[in-house]
């Protein structure tokens, strides 16, 4: 089954649970329009898959508590995005949102120089960035017991000052 194939089913199934798709496109071949899917709920087996495509989920929620609910309640967590004019609730927010990644009021903000990767089963561990250049660095410890004291120094795999 291709890509487009599966992520049709996975509408089509979405559909017939209750949803409703939006789209101004037509799917051909490996070409699947752009849309959303609204009337969707977390209990909604869409809600817990992944889609491979340019279909995005719209869920309803009364408020930030809510909100934050329904964006934890999946078992991926590779990127969240947060779209709002309060610096402080973005903060909030982003902070309670169980990803790898969140991005405010942006989108495709990835950079080589920024960590990315997922947490749940989106993953474990960081690429790009300092985080993901030292997964290939070798690190050791090298400990020396004397007689008087107890010293241990551990050696990175790079000089210099570290920051957090």
């Amino acid at each position: 089954m291709t890509t487009a194939e599966n992520l049709a089913c996975q509408v089509d199934a979405a559909i017939a649970q209750g949803a409703t798709f939006h789209s101004a496109g037509e799917r051909h071949g490996a070409y699947f329009p752009a849309g959303v899917l609204t009337g969707v709920t977390t209990k909604d087996e869409v809600a817990q898959q992944e889609l491979f495509g340019p279909v995005a989920l719209v869920f309803s929620a009364a408020d930030e508590d809510e909100a934050v609910e329904i964006a934890n309640d999946t078992p991926y967590g590779l990127g969240s995005y947060l779209i709002t004019t309060d610096a402080e609730q973005a903060q909030r927010v982003a902070d309670r949102i169980e990803a790898g990644m969140v991005f405010i009021n942006g989108i495709q903000a990835e950079s080589a120089d920024l960590p990315f990767g997922g947490i749940k089963r989106s993953g474990f561990g960081r690429e790009l960035g300092r985080h993901g250049i030292e997964e290939f660095v070798n690190k050791k410890l090298i400990r020396t017991v004397t007689r008087d004291a107890l010293s241990v120094s551990a050696v990175g795999g790079h000089r210099g000052s570290q920051q957090s």
